[in-house]
């Protein structure tokens, strides 16, 4: 892999020396869900300003107070700083690459469409974060769990040969139905993972939905998800992989079987994970891996990375869903009740915030790392 020079923190927190100079950032598709979240998170962010809200020509020319209208998802309210701000049209790539730094893309298109406007604006040397899935699969796009595989970085010089760009890239986060059982796996990932088998209960926040919105989820429990549990037995994959002459080599281990189940909670996916080794270790062995592990983002004190990335809980009954989704500003994982199992060598639970750790909020901080890294840079 290649070895990646950092740049000294002065030079990321300001424009070459200037402090408090913060990067232009612009959100694509910023009236759904996901792009609601990105809204909330960059309000008072310390490194990144919005300075472009975009959405579909349906919503453009409007104040993006107008444009969520009653559709705004959450109890607080649209912060001061972009309620009269103009959504403008995302198809306009030149005018709006042309405000911003970089861009974290949440759009809700089909997936060939996808492709092409956030491969438009990596071309216009505008770095793109995105949280689709459209590029999760391309071998020289990073996609990341940013205390995981920040080492997939290496593959944007191929990526950016690829479309001919100096500066523009894109990558991209991984299902938001992996965030809580890939980041417990992978402490472990030296015992010699063989197989895993996980089940996952996840909220409707999922499907860019609310109770008000969908009532038919009150009471109810729906067996399917479309494509969810290909992506939960793919992806980990992925993630696991090396980096091979600008690609990225999928791990062919360990065999994965998901099944990915929507529940009626608003926020928070739960999975319920078995998994046996080449070498069994002691459940002692695992506690320890779980309380010391660390990423690059917890060792560079990142602005939205969690104090600590994995927490264990010793009580029988948590995680919680409603409890301990928000564990560190929701971009902690939780896990509980290791024990061992019948059928394979352990079992246990986790939990992660799947619009926060899962999606906005894992997003922002691969951003972060990218910043970091210098492979986000001022125009």
């Amino acid at each position: 892999e290649k070895t990646i020079t950092r740049p000294a923190r002065a030079e990321y927190c300001g424009i070459r020396g200037e402090a408090n100079v913060k990067y232009r950032v612009g959100i694509i598709g910023a009236t759904g869900m996901v792009g609601q979240r990105f809204v909330s998170i960059l309000a008072e962010h310390p490194w990144f300003d919005v300075t472009v809200l975009a959405a579909s020509s349906r919503s453009a020319g409007q104040t993006y107070i107008e444009a969520v209208g009653g559709r705004w998802a959450f109890e607080w309210p649209v912060p001061e700083g972009v309620r009269e701000m103009v959504v403008q049209d995302a198809a306009l790539v030149d005018q709006l690459a042309a405000q911003v730094d970089f861009v974290f893309c949440a759009v809700d298109m089909p997936k060939d469409q996808i492709r092409a406007l956030e491969t438009a604006y990596a071309k216009t040397e505008t770095p793109v974060v995105s949280n689709n899935s459209a590029f999760r699969m391309t071998d020289d796009v990073p996609m990341m769990i940013p205390e995981i595989n920040a080492g997939h970085v290496a593959v944007i010089e191929a990526q950016r040969k690829r479309l001919g760009t100096k500066v523009g890239f894109v990558t991209c986060k991984p299902n938001c139905s992996i965030q809580g059982y890939v980041p417990a796996l992978e402490p472990l990932k030296d015992f010699g993972l063989e197989k895993v088998m996980v089940a996952t209960y996840q909220a409707i926040s999922g499907a860019g939905k609310t109770f008000r919105t969908w009532p038919e989820m009150t009471d109810n429990v729906i067996p399917y998800i479309g494509g969810e549990e290909q992506k939960s037995e793919q992806e980990p994959l992925k993630i696991w992989g090396s980096v091979v002459d600008g690609r990225i080599v999928p791990a062919s281990k360990p065999l994965i079987s998901a099944q990915c189940i929507r529940v009626p909670v608003t926020d928070g996916h739960m999975a319920a994970v078995s998994v046996s080794f080449a070498r069994k270790p002691s459940r002692e062995e695992i506690l320890a891996r779980w309380a010391s592990y660390e990423g690059l983002p917890q060792k560079y004190q990142l602005p939205s990375a969690p104090e600590k990335f994995l927490t264990y809980f010793e009580e029988d009954n948590r995680p919680q869903t409603r409890l301990d989704r928000d564990l560190f500003g929701g971009m902690g994982i939780a896990i509980g009740r290791l024990r061992e199992d019948v059928l394979m060598d352990y079992k246990f639970v986790s939990l992660s915030h799947n619009t926060l750790r899962g999606a906005a909020g894992g997003a922002v901080l691969t951003a972060e790392l990218l910043v970091h890294e210098g492979w986000i840079v001022r125009k």
